[in-house]
């Protein structure tokens, strides 16, 4: 099979020939419709204490056709999204995840797509446990369904903000997970949800999505918002967020900083803020976003702004890594 794969840091991902997988015990395989293109997988390929490993395969959201199973749950031909985990060598006997129930939190949990020995969705096959695998829902369209990883993350966020129902929310960034947050802010009840983004093409996304729109903070008129989601990961921001709350504000971050940051605690312990840190999904949320596609509760097409074949990864990759116009991008190993 054809795959984009990883080679080391400062070079383009390079196309190569791999062996396509078999079917483990209590694995499916299945031929890849599409995978996004994520902030995380730009990242992993950056300088970092934790370097990816050279010959990974990315690509952790995706959806695709069975091809191959070795589950009575699953058969060829039905069509599937999957939680991008492989348990420790402990749990996997057990065919049902992690002993502990930690999910995407265990410390010895791998991520699909973010290791070389658990190959991601840049490619033609995948191969996965099957006992993390969803079935999609007739008639949603896969290209739909292989956001349901980046909305998961989304409806994570908001259901850990608790009761949305008639509040004012702050957004900031409206790259995927913002746009997510987004979404699911609105149909949790918030009765404003704002919008802070810098790009013009991202600001039209979110207005088209719903949302109200500023370039930055600064530009906020009226009163505090009632909870503020940081969703972009950079120092300052979380600073920033605290002077913008209100007394007995929240703030939910779910934008990744990798970097060291710095805060003035006494602004939020003068405010009483509550301050929470996010990651990730839960199989439930996966079933919900799915859920929520199929039904029409949500409308995430306007999140993708490219469909490419395998051939034109290694350049869009790259070009991802300046601020542009792209949401979401997926790859179609079929093109």
């Amino acid at each position: 099979m054809r795959a984009a794969v990883f080679q080391q840091e400062g070079q383009p991902l390079r196309i190569e020939d791999r062996q396509t997988p078999i079917a483990q015990p209590g694995d499916i395989v299945l031929q890849v419709a599409y995978c996004g293109i994520c902030g995380s997988d730009l990242h992993a390929t950056e300088p970092s204490p934790t370097p990816l490993e050279p010959g990974t395969i990315l690509g952790h959201e995706y959806a695709g056709v069975v091809t191959q199973s070795a589950s009575p749950d699953f058969a060829p031909g039905d069509r599937v999204i999957g939680l991008p985990l492989r348990e420790c060598d402990d749990c996997r006997p057990s065919g049902t995840g992690c002993r502990d129930r930690l999910g995407i939190h265990c410390p010895r949990n791998r991520i699909i797509g973010l290791a070389a020995a658990v190959p991601g969705g840049y490619a033609e096959y995948l191969a996965m446990p099957a006992h993390h695998a969803i079935k999609v829902p007739d008639g949603l369209d896969l290209k739909l369904a292989a956001l349901t990883e980046p909305l998961a993350v989304g409806a994570h966020a908001v259901r850990a903000a608790g009761s949305l129902l008639g509040a004012r929310v702050l957004i900031l960034g409206a790259g995927p997970i913002g746009l997510a947050v987004t979404l699911f802010a609105r149909a949790a009840g918030a009765r404003q949800v704002i919008v802070s983004e810098p790009g013009d093409s991202r600001r039209a996304l979110a207005a088209r999505l719903g949302a109200e729109t500023v370039t930055a903070v600064d530009a906020l008129t009226g009163p505090a918002p009632d909870l503020i989601f940081e969703c972009v990961g950079v120092p300052g921001l979380l600073q920033l967020c605290m002077e913008r709350a209100p007394l007995h504000g929240r703030i939910i971050v779910v934008g990744v900083c990798r970097v060291e940051d710095m805060i003035r605690p006494r602004v939020a312990i003068r405010k009483e803020l509550t301050i929470q840190f996010v990651l990730g999904y839960t199989r439930d949320e996966f079933a919900l976003v799915l859920d929520m596609l199929a039904n029409g509760q949500i409308d995430a097409a306007p999140l993708i702004t490219g469909v490419i074949g395998l051939d034109a990864v290694p350049a869009m990759f790259e070009a991802l890594r300046r601020p542009g116009p792209h949401a979401k991008v997926l790859i179609d190993p079929a093109r």
